[in-house]
């Protein structure tokens, strides 16, 4: 058991029972579920709290569960170098649900509330600039949700002819999934490369 852990859990609880859903320790790290209305007030308590101090904004990061009502879960990691603590706080959102910015309280949340928007489609109500950060401006859908294909929608080269970058629609031929199964061993007539060289 980590009882600084189970102390700063204790002492988040107390002050902030309102905001919190379900903490949990696990594997020496603590995670705090909260309602996603409350994030700006609770990231910044975490922030000014003097038993806390979690001044630094790691990063922020989803993740897709398709089946479920509320499909995201927005993530965000905290460092205090007070307490020499990290702190994880979660919360679940639904695909249509806006999520409040931290950027007020954050000013570095803004290019990882752009990146989770561009990856997943997450909206941030109160963003200063929220737009694409990672893929081009003419992007269809959203690479990190479970349901995008692996190959895209559209692939992009450059045409030398017209001098400029195009977007086509991407083609899987059949040939890419043709594969030659015959084994060298079981009498193949056909010459491998580097065979040539057996009787030089």
């Amino acid at each position: 058991m980590d009882t600084a852990l189970d102390e700063l859990r204790e002492t988040i609880a107390l002050r902030q029972e309102r905001a919190l859903l379900a903490t949990e320790v696990r594997y020496g790290e603590l995670t705090l579920t909260v309602a996603p209305e409350t994030i700006p007030a609770f990231v910044a308590h975490l922030r000014s709290d003097p038993s806390c101090r979690f001044t630094t904004l790691i990063d922020i990061t989803a993740v897709d569960w398709p089946q479920r009502e509320k499909r995201f879960d927005v993530v965000y990691h905290f460092l205090s170098m007070h307490l020499n603590q990290r702190v994880r706080v979660k919360a679940e959102v639904r695909e249509d649900e806006l999520v409040p910015s931290i950027v007020d309280e954050f000013p570095s949340a803004d290019w990882y509330e752009r990146e989770v928007f561009d990856m997943y489609g997450i909206l941030f109500s109160g963003h200063p600039d929220l737009r694409r950060i990672l893929t081009d401006y003419g992007f269809r859908g959203y690479p990190l949700r479970k349901d995008f294909p692996t190959t895209g929608y559209v692939e992009v080269r450059y045409d030398e002819e017209q001098k400029r970058v195009v977007y086509e629609p991407v083609k899987l031929t059949q040939e890419y999934r043709l594969f030659d199964f015959m084994s060298p061993w079981e009498g193949a007539e056909y010459i491998l490369p580097g065979d040539e060289k057996k009787g030089a």
